[in-house]
């Protein structure tokens, strides 16, 4: 088996929810040893309560059975090792402590303020591990506030302007279907990490590593020129269609639609070829990028106008013969089971601990393929606390004694 780009280094996972667990497992995936703290009292990561479950059963939309586990963290928990601690008493801190001695990385998402009431912020951590790499997730960063100072998706994708870039001018806003607030910035925090992971070997030295979901997706925005099209007089929003890349957008056949992206004079022409309109080619309305973006309106219709009248497989087909990129609109059911991604370990089968054989549903894979390492997330999610035992005795050196008195204090 080839190794993996993280083997041997330790990850403390004090995360929750989706932004900080994603980033972890994509450390998992690298090969990282992930503890995943939780809560004992109060039923562990808040994802193990997100509907719809599955279980021996099958998939059910209310808990049926203890055997039942959320898919959403059977999904983001995959390759961790699970370990109550209740933090707020001080014997759980100091278990955290002891842990946070020997490890590499720990990443948390904790609302402003409470690792440091905690006691297990990173200048608390770095006194005992300079090494220490400590990466935070929050909404708007350790250094600022935004009203109750609550991050939830919704709330960043309103105040990143993205959702003001979707949907019909002048219409309502759109928010993304895909949480995009809460799965950006995880890249980027994983990002940050693996530099400072790099950065240590030559100073031996750990850092902060402070991320913001605000930030980074309004990062992404600011990759396209928004500010400059309001000021010449671009839409922002302009719904279904692009006008300044036409012919760009999303049309209909007789039975669904497609997607079509043929910005370039080549592929605008390959376009008007397969609707059967060649002779525009030397049209000044639409021979080159200029006439097409004045005269988007009319070069959409007709395409509409065209598609409309036949089988999606026909416009698909004939569109690709001329050389005009166009793909089929699907539904995420139906992406998410593309053999070619499936194939590529991009997205993955879901297995459930006890339950058994791979399942029909999928969760995220690693999005990339390494010639010389193995990516892989290959272990089913841990049951809440599973690896108590195991990571207190072997990791720590805890006595028997010890973890059950910590255990029938509450503190595990």
């Amino acid at each position: 088996m080839s190794s993996r780009p993280l083997d041997g280094l330790t990850v403390i996972d004090l995360t929750t929810a989706l932004a900080g667990p994603y980033a972890t497992l994509l450390l998992a995936g690298l090969g990282a040893r992930v503890l995943k703290v939780e809560n004992p009292g109060t039923g562990g990561d808040a994802a193990r309560n997100n509907s719809p479950y599955l279980g021996r059963e099958g998939l059910n939309v209310q808990r049926r059975s203890e055997d039942d586990m959320s898919i959403s963290i059977l999904s983001r928990a995959r390759n961790k090792e699970s370990i109550t601690i209740d933090l707020k008493d001080p014997r759980g801190r100091e278990v955290l402590l002891d842990l946070a001695k020997t490890a590499d990385i720990v990443v948390e998402n904790f609302s402003a303020g409470v690792t440091k009431r905690l006691g297990i912020s990173y200048d608390d951590l770095r006194e005992i591990n300079p090494a220490l790499i400590y990466t935070s997730i929050s909404g708007f960063g350790s250094n600022q506030t935004g009203g109750t100072g609550k991050a939830m998706d919704t709330i960043i994708q309103a105040l990143s302007g993205v959702m003001m870039t979707a949907g019909e001018p002048g219409g309502n806003p759109v928010r993304f279907g895909l949480p995009v607030g809460d799965l950006v910035a995880p890249l980027f925090a994983v990002i940050g990490t693996l530099g400072a992971v790099v950065q240590r070997q030559s100073t031996g030295q750990g850092q902060y590593i402070d991320v913001s979901m605000l930030g980074s997706l309004t990062s992404l925005l600011a990759a396209e020129p928004f500010d400059a099209f309001e000021k010449i007089g671009l839409p922002t929003r302009t719904g279904e269609m692009v006008p300044r890349l036409a012919p760009f957008g999303t049309f209909e056949s007789q039975d669904g639609w497609f997607a079509l992206c043929a910005p370039t004079d080549k592929f605008a022409h390959g376009v008007l070829a397969a609707i059967g309109r060649p002779e525009l080619a030397t049209d000044p309305r639409f021979a080159k990028r200029d006439g097409r973006v004045q005269n988007a309106d009319e070069l959409h219709a007709m395409i509409g106008e065209w598609s409309k009248a036949l089988p999606l497989d026909e416009v698909l087909a004939q569109l690709e013969a001329a050389g005009a990129p166009a793909a089929e609109v699907r539904s995420p059911a139906a992406a998410v089971q593309d053999q070619r991604v499936l194939d590529r370990g991009e997205v993955v089968r879901l297995k459930h601990p006890e339950a058994g054989t791979e399942s029909e549903l999928v969760g995220p894979g690693m999005p990339f393929l390494m010639s010389g390492a193995e990516t892989t997330l290959d272990k089913p999610a841990p049951r809440l606390g599973q690896h108590t035992q195991d990571i207190l005795s072997r990791f720590l050196g805890y006595s028997d004694t010890k973890i059950d008195e910590l255990k029938r204090s509450g503190v595990l």
